[in-house]
């Protein structure tokens, strides 16, 4: 199989988190969320290299441990979200990983991602594509502005996006670069995927690859990282 690559686009403010630093850099268990996400993806041996886009103004990422690890590698983000991914595409580029190498893209803010979740999306070996999901088991509704029932939404088929998600390197940055040009409004990966024709595969994911998002996030995330710690250490018994 192809070289695979991950890109971590951590330039991000997190300001509805209402905390005095971006919220990459809150504690959980004594680490950062960083770090927790860090230690998740170089879990993996797959992994030839790890790409995290920070913000130009970071002073946090150089005081951690990561910051000299042999796998990690940072280059300086962008404006939104895929600016920063685009950026981190560029550095792979730049760095000599070839066009058909596989990217996976994940959000900083999802620390609890499981290495059977990884290993599943590793082996869908999809370069037009693919992504973690978690099916949609709720009623769901749409509203109108005024938050007034106007539709159920059949759920039969229907996913919640999360990350990783990769493709094929060559393939994602034509896509993210076209959809940016084409003034495209794009919420992830895949949507530049699908807006430049690709159909990328769903991945059944684990419901504890949470992204932490508001401050009640931390509490939840914590309780599944120490689920995981313990059967580690069970594991090592």
């Amino acid at each position: 199989m192809s070289d695979l690559y991950a890109v971590v686009p951590a330039a991000g403010i997190g300001a509805r988190m209402q905390a005095d630093r971006p919220k990459q850099y809150l504690s959980i268990l004594g680490k950062t969320i960083l770090e927790h996400t860090l230690d998740q993806l170089l879990s993996f041996p797959k992994f030839k290299k790890i790409i995290v886009v920070i913000s130009k103004e970071d002073d946090y990422f150089s005081g951690l441990d990561f910051s000299n690890h042999v796998k990690v590698e940072i280059c300086q983000g962008g404006k939104e979200r895929y600016d920063s991914v685009l950026n981190g595409l560029t550095h792979l580029k730049k760095m000599g990983a070839e066009d058909d190498a596989l990217v996976m893209v994940h959000d900083v803010a999802r620390p609890c991602i499981k290495q059977v979740d990884l290993l599943n999306l590793y082996h869908s070996d999809s370069h037009t594509g693919a992504i973690l999901g978690l099916q949609v088991r709720d009623t769901m509704k749409r509203t109108d502005e005024h938050g007034n029932i106007i539709k159920t939404v059949e759920r039969n088929n229907l996913w919640h996006a999360l990350t990783p998600q990769m493709a094929g390197l060559n393939i994602l940055y034509k896509a993210i670069s076209k959809s940016l040009a084409d003034g495209v409004n794009i919420t992830d990966e895949a949507s530049a995927l699908e807006y430049i024709g690709k159909s990328p595969k769903m991945v059944a994911g684990d419901p504890s690859n949470i992204k932490i998002t508001r401050p009640d996030d931390l509490a939840l995330a914590q309780a599944y990282l120490e689920k995981t710690l313990s059967a580690n250490e069970s594991s090592d018994v």
